[in-house]
């Protein structure tokens, strides 16, 4: 289990790490040590930023992507209540003119 206090990093420090990591040679674990980050934030920041230079996994989403699919699925999701609202006023519409 982890602490209930997660640690934030700026910006500035996660961008200098990624850097360290491309342009040193060093492994990631190496450079989070040298930093004083936990090695696993710093692998999933370093993910990230390779996939938003379409240098990531086949598959992995970059944050702009990432960005649309959570619009797309707002979106979607607000639709179908619509969708359902607009069947249950037809419904009610249907039974009332066959009074």
């Amino acid at each position: 289990m982890g602490s209930k206090y997660t640690k934030r990093y700026t910006d500035e420090l996660k961008r200098d790490a990624i850097a360290l990591v491309g342009s040193s040679g060093k492994t990631v674990t190496t450079v989070a040590r040298e930093l004083g980050i936990g090695s696993e934030s710093l692998r999933g920041c370093y993910r990230k930023a390779k996939a938003d230079r379409c240098e990531g996994t086949l598959g992995e989403l970059s944050s702009a992507e990432r960005e649309e699919l959570k619009r797309l699925r707002r979106e979607n999701r607000e639709q179908q209540q619509t969708i359902e609202i607009l069947k249950k006023a037809t419904a009610f519409f249907v039974k009332k003119s066959d009074r």
